[in-house]
């Protein structure tokens, strides 16, 4: 499937910035069975200082903002061809052991409530597949996708209390519970192609584990599916706070505003025009002339 994705997010501050550095997760890879065919971001308000990939083989851009702004603008667009793979992402690669996915975090630590949900899942945890599936079906029917009531601070054990969030709290009770029985868990955020909705309020967020034989396997809880070509992959890491598109500092701002605009569709036309390409090279051979 071939997506076009348009991002823009605007910070307004009733002050002018005297200082401020931010880390964008923004930009897809061409990995994981997607690949990029363009990406440009574009920055008001803001420059660019460095590019890097983190340990998470995130690609990351330190951006500075401009002294005296008050409001800062950064917009993505691009396409990305994706692949159906059943949710199966892969084997391990990167810098980053794969023990460390089994460690918890303050957005992971498993509590009463995360160890009372595992206990009560009636699944051989000598079959990871089964297992996981049916955690992923507990978790859904613990939380209830509610928006607006929990932020980027709340940790799996007081979403599970509360009993409600967004998929950022159910993919972190996912998670928290899959460390706890010795599975490698990670949280995924990136965009989803939503059916009959072009616009949307916000990116998207799921869990993958890691299964021997497998690699790691996506679970997105809040839909009850396993990622598939709708899905683009951005950034990962051992929970939100990794993964986050935006991190960083801004001083002297006074109060901020924040809004967002996002687009993910299918690029029905280029998906087209690829096809004809394709086609006409399969009847007619190369384009251009080979040589030895």
């Amino acid at each position: 499937m071939l997506l076009t994705i348009q991002h823009e997010t605007r910070y307004s501050f009733d002050h002018g910035v005297s200082h401020g550095l931010q880390r964008l997760r923004l930009r897809p890879k061409s990995t994981h069975g997607q690949q990029i065919v363009d990406w440009t971001t574009e920055l008001q308000g803001a420059q660019p200082e460095a590019e890097y990939d983190d340990q998470h083989q995130n690609h990351v851009e330190l951006v500075s903002l401009e002294p005296g702004a008050r409001e800062v603008v950064v917009t993505c667009k691009g396409t990305v061809r994706t692949a159906d793979n059943s949710g199966v992402v892969g084997e391990h690669t990167g810098h980053f052991p794969l023990w460390c996915f089994l460690r918890a975090t303050p957005l992971t630590r498993a509590g009463l409530k995360v160890r009372a949900l595992v206990a009560g899942i009636d699944a051989d945890r000598k079959q990871p597949l089964e297992f996981l599936h049916k955690l992923s079906e507990a978790v859904r029917a613990a939380v209830d996708y509610v928006p607006g009531t929990t932020d980027v601070k709340t940790s799996a054990e007081q979403a599970l209390a509360a009993g409600r969030g967004v998929c950022q709290d159910q993919a972190h009770v996912f998670i928290s519970a899959g460390r706890l029985v010795d599975i490698p868990t990670r949280y995924v955020g990136g965009y989803l192609k939503m059916d009959g909705q072009v616009e949307q309020d916000a990116g998207h967020g799921w869990a993958e584990a890691y299964v021997q034989g497998l690699g790691w396997v996506g679970f997105d809880v809040a839909n009850a599916i396993c990622p598939d070509e709708r899905y683009v992959r951005v950034a990962s890491g051992c929970d939100y706070s990794d993964a986050a598109p935006f991190t960083g500092i801004a001083t002297g701002t006074g109060e901020s505003r924040l809004s967002v605009h996002l687009s993910v569709d299918e690029n029905r036309v280029g998906q087209q025009q690829q096809s004809q390409n394709g086609q006409r090279q399969s009847q007619g051979g190369p384009q251009q002339p080979g040589g030895d």
